[in-house]
C-alpha cells in the first residue's frame, strides 16, 4: 500500500515554504547508482542553495571508481523516484550565469 503524500518543506534556514525542487548530482562507485541530494526547496531560496550546492560539490574527495556529476536542479513531483524526475536544464542554466 502507498503511502499518502505529505508536505516537503524548503530546508533553508528561517523558510518555511513547501520545497518545490531537489538538487542533486549522480552519484556512483561503479556498481551502484544514486542521486545525491544537496537540498530541498522552494523557488525563492534555489538561487542560494544551488550556488551553495556547486561549492559542496566542488569540495567532494571522491574514492576511486567514484562518480559525482555536477549538481542539477530537479522538479518535485509528489509520488515519483528520483529517476522520474523531470530535470531542469535550463534553470541550471540561468542560475549558472549569476
Amino acid at each position: 500500500m502507498a503511502m499518502p503524500p505529505y508536505p516537503i518543506h524548503c530546508q533553508r534556514s528561517g523558510c518555511e515554504r513547501l520545497a518545490t525542487v531537489k538538487i542533486a548530482a549522480r552519484w556512483s562507485d561503479g556498481v551502484t547508482e544514486e542521486l545525491k541530494t544537496y537540498g530541498l526547496c522552494c523557488d525563492q531560496c534555489l538561487p542560494d542553495s544551488f550556488r551553495e550546492s556547486r561549492h559542496k560539490r566542488d569540495s567532494c574527495r571522491l574514492a576511486a571508481g567514484e562518480i559525482l556529476e555536477t549538481p542539477g536542479i530537479y522538479r518535485l513531483d509528489p509520488g515519483k523516484r528520483d529517476r522520474s524526475l523531470e530535470r531542469r536544464r535550463d534553470l541550471e542554466e540561468t542560475l549558472s550565469r549569476q
